[in-house]
């Protein structure tokens, strides 16, 4: 869907999908899974995160990853609108 990322993760990483583009980076080894996308601010994500049984709200901030990747991260996150989660 056009303006739609998609976060999930696996094992000790969380993936941020937009466009053809995956970027990964390493989380909590106690996170489960995500539940719930409750906030999208140009970068910001609040979600709601299950640790080992227990949901709890986390906060992720995009920016500083992108940076180091060396993506532009304003031209990256400009287009999108929404971010949901996929366990595809």
């Amino acid at each position: 869907m056009d303006g739609e990322a998609i976060l999930s993760s696996s094992g000790e990483y969380t993936s941020f999908s937009y466009n053809g583009r995956t970027v990964r980076f390493m989380t909590s080894p106690y996170l489960d899974r995500y539940i719930e996308v409750k906030e999208w601010d140009n970068g910001y994500i609040v979600v709601t995160a299950r640790y080992r049984g227990v949901d709890e709200e986390e906060y992720i901030d995009l920016i500083p990853t992108l940076e180091d990747l060396y993506i532009d991260a304003n031209e990256f996150l400009k287009p999108i609108k929404k971010v949901r989660i996929s366990y595809d």
